[in-house]
């Protein structure tokens, strides 16, 4: 664990060669890359570490302040803890919090990489009204449904991710670990809702990217990396055939080889 005024981060390294930081999403920890981890087959030191409020991260998002800013500070942390610049690697809400440090510029990086990042508000700043509307219905439908008690409502936003009735094809222990994650995924959403993209910040970025979707996602999710990709100078913009947003666990040697070419660049 790195201590920090603001709470622990969780920091986990192992390995020898280019530093990846790894970054998982909403309602995970820093072993949803473990798959990922094992298809690298020891070639790279790879740090993982969980998002504020997940893990052993602790929450930093407890007064007013819910912006994802707040957020990247705590992967800048970790950052920051490897001692020398990193190859940042995000996935879902962690590649959109991967995004914010690159943007915010106070760590150096020596690449990007982001796996379906949900950024609905890159699809506001791009006037895409369509597959915002999308994220929009999805989102408040889901703490609507939360909000008049049912404690699994979260389940709508991983079909919205995965497809229907991937929420119920779960085993019970995992369905049970992701509700008990609702809070905090609540506020996943508000610090996402409120990042507020600058495409002349994006167009002014400097370091190899490479943004990644898979072929069965959301079409919504899949616009919003494109546009991701389309705004940075020089971004390269992948799609894995057959994966959806869980790609994680279902294409770990698909993710693998693209972060071994993306790094090797």
């Amino acid at each position: 664990m790195i201590e920090d005024p603001l709470g622990c981060v969780e920091y986990d390294e192992t390995g020898q060669g280019p530093s990846l930081l790894l970054v998982p999403g909403s309602c995970s920890t820093g072993s949803a890359w473990r798959a990922v981890t094992v298809a690298l087959e020891g070639r790279y030191r790879t740090i993982a570490t969980s998002l504020p409020g997940y893990g052993g991260t602790a929450e930093r998002r407890t007064g007013a302040d819910r912006s994802i800013g707040l957020v990247a500070e705590a992967i800048e942390r970790a950052i920051s803890q490897a001692g020398s610049p990193v190859n940042l690697v995000g996935h879902s809400f962690g590649g959109e919090v991967a995004l914010a440090v690159a943007l915010r510029g106070r760590v150096e990086l020596h690449s990007l990489a982001i796996f379906e990042a949900p950024a609905p508000d890159m699809l506001r700043a791009f006037g895409r009204t369509e597959p915002y509307g999308r994220f929009r219905a999805m989102t408040e439908a889901y703490l609507s449904d939360f909000g008049s008690g049912n404690r699994e409502a979260i389940g709508a936003m991983i079909d919205f991710y995965g497809g229907p009735g991937t929420f119920a094809s779960w085993p019970r222990q995992i369905r049970s670990h992701v509700a008990n994650a609702t809070a905090t995924n609540i506020l996943d959403w508000q610090s996402a809702y409120g990042a507020g993209y600058d495409p002349d910040a994006l167009a002014e970025l400097k370091l190899p990217v490479l943004v990644v979707v898979g072929g069965e996602s959301h079409p919504a999710v899949r616009e919003a990396n494109s546009l991701i990709a389309d705004a940075i100078p020089g971004a390269a913009f992948a799609t894995i055939e057959g994966a959806s947003h869980f790609m994680l666990a279902t294409h770990p040697k698909e993710v693998a080889s693209l972060i071994v070419r993306h790094v090797s660049r």
